[in-house]
């Protein structure tokens, strides 16, 4: 199995977008066996909430479920997964500060760094600025970028 996890900062708006998403993609190619997908947030705040309605909304519109339930990332999470994906450099800053001296082996990536032809680098947070439909787009392009990168790294 493949341990993909997605990380934001509270785990309601970005990153179980992103699970779900990742999710839908990888049942659309049939590979659901080869994948354990989750996400979850590098503060607590959250935890015990489903996803945001904004997330729960643009996701419903583009026909995918979202079942997520908000989590602080553990230490177990930062061994075990084989790519853990930030949203934003925020998130990418503390997921390194959390693994402290532990190394995460080329593991941790920023979700956008596999989406082809986006000028931007971060998932913006839609929190405050209500734009989910963009952040969808973005989201869904690096996820097409990552599973195509993780089928053709692992040969599936």
């Amino acid at each position: 199995m493949i341990k993909v996890l997605f990380v934001c900062m509270g785990n309601i708006c970005r990153s179980p977008m992103a699970e779900a998403v990742f999710r839908h993609l990888v049942e659309e190619a049939g590979l659901s066996d080869h994948f354990d997908i989750d996400s979850a947030g590098t503060i607590s705040y959250h935890a015990g909430e489903p996803a945001h309605p904004g997330t729960q909304r643009v996701l419903a519109a583009h026909g995918i479920r979202c079942d997520s339930v908000a989590r602080k990332v553990t230490p177990s999470d930062l061994r075990e997964a084989d790519y853990i994906i930030a949203l934003d450099a925020e998130n990418y800053r503390d997921l390194q500060a959390m693994a402290g001296r532990q190394n995460l082996d080329g593991r941790l990536h920023r979700l956008l760094d596999f989406a082809a032809g986006v000028p931007v680098r971060d998932v913006p947070d839609p929190y405050y600025r209500d734009n989910f439909e963009e952040v969808y787009r973005l989201v869904e392009a690096g996820c097409r970028g990552l599973l195509d990168h993780i089928r053709q790294v692992h040969g599936i």
